[in-house]
């Protein structure tokens, strides 16, 4: 659905005229610019769905309607967010300064929430012998070291011929690699790639094609067909799958099977993505703010799902009704929205988002005229 074609002529959406040669957004990569409405709205909306999609996790054995809902989800909310995560990185050549935001604004987070989400497991689930391991991304961490191999290799991507078949050949072959290793969750950086690639080489003008009213009339019928095959898949299709976290041989299928599931689930991440994207409002919302601290959103809300499970939060007798399941869902849009707000933001940012001008040489720190702006606030 969407024609990678390098244009600048602006296009017309339903609602809005956008050109390709300056995106209005901040990517921390050229300079400032204004924040484009769209790629917020857009990242909040993403991040209330990873939220709901956790807080669903618990309810999937008592419920099969949950259960769909939970793989219709978690078949496009996280290939969206690395499709946005791309598009906002190509720029990336490796210069200093940009070296340096990848260090501070993923690196590092990266560093300080594995320890704290580890610290918070020996704690709040009682096993103080669950051991450290860097190597070993805890939960939602796995995205941050994702981020920083994904981009730190988009220079590579850019000056390949095919780049998008042969990242998707590179997701095949881990699908079907069981020693592969679960060093920097391997498999997952691996399957999810090829969104990234894709990422790199769209063009705003191809999130405007999305919006056309045609994408947006065919995206109703496709999400309710997506929505009746999930349904259809609960009984019949592990779950896991939809993590890319293991082989086939792993998941105890047959090593073709890793090929098959792979494209499929490619192709039907990126067509839930365009789906998704259609219906993203372009115009400043209530919630468009929020989008631009989405990282603080997705980093802390994993304590509280995590917390949950381990506090028998749902063993409560109303959680396991239809009513209650509204409610659980009603909770986790609303906490996440909660942790993307100012206050949040400004409280933790030393954490989140850290400057770190004395740890670098000062020819990198003069090349890098926004040192506050960290490489999340551009993806996350």
């Amino acid at each position: 659905m969407l024609h990678v074609r390098n244009q600048g002529a602006p296009l017309t959406t339903a609602r809005a005229t956008v050109a390709d040669p300056t995106p209005a957004v901040t990517d921390g990569l050229s300079g400032v610019k204004p924040r484009d409405p769209y790629f917020d709205n857009a990242k909040y909306l993403a991040i209330v769905l990873v939220a709901v999609g956790h807080a669903w996790t618990p309810l999937r054995d008592d419920s099969r309607a949950a259960s769909a809902l939970y793989l219709f989800v978690y078949t496009f909310h996280m290939p969206a967010f690395i499709l946005i995560a791309g598009y906002f990185s190509r720029g990336f050549t490796g210069r200093p300064d940009q070296l340096k935001r990848l260090i501070t604004g993923i690196g590092v987070p990266y560093l300080v929430f594995e320890i704290a989400y580890i610290l918070f497991k020996r704690w709040g689930d009682d096993d103080p012998d669950y051991p450290f391991s860097i190597l070993d991304p805890y939960y939602v961490t796995w995205f941050l070291i994702a981020l920083f191999v994904w981009r730190f290799t988009a220079p590579v991507w850019r000056i390949i011929r095919r780049p998008v078949p042969v990242a998707l050949c590179v997701a095949c072959v881990a699908a079907v690699s069981p020693h592969l290793g679960d060093d920097l969750n391997i498999q997952r950086v691996s399957q999810f790639l090829p969104f990234f690639v894709l990422g790199l080489l769209l063009r705003r003008e191809h999130f405007a094609r999305a919006r056309r009213p045609a994408v947006r009339a065919a995206s109703v019928p496709v999400f309710a067909a997506a929505l009746a095959a999930a349904y259809w898949l609960v009984p019949r299709v592990d779950h896991s799958w939809f993590y890319r976290t293991n082989s086939a041989q792993e998941m105890g299928a047959p090593w073709w099977a890793g090929v098959v599931a792979t494209c499929a689930l490619t192709a039907c991440g990126l067509v839930l993505t365009v789906c998704f994207l259609a219906w993203v409002p372009v115009r400043r919302t209530w919630y468009t703010t929020l989008g631009a601290g989405t990282i603080y959103g997705y980093l802390l809300h994993g304590f509280i799902a995590k917390g949950s499970r381990w506090w028998d939060w749902y063993a409560a007798d109303w959680v396991n009704s239809p009513a209650g399941r509204v409610v659980v869902t009603v909770i986790g849009a609303a906490t996440v929205t909660a942790l993307c707000t100012a206050p949040v933001r400004r409280a933790l940012r030393f954490l989140v988002e850290p400057t770190m001008d004395w740890a670098f040489r000062r020819e990198a720190l003069r090349a890098d005229h926004h040192p506050a702006a960290s490489g999340w606030q551009r993806t996350g």
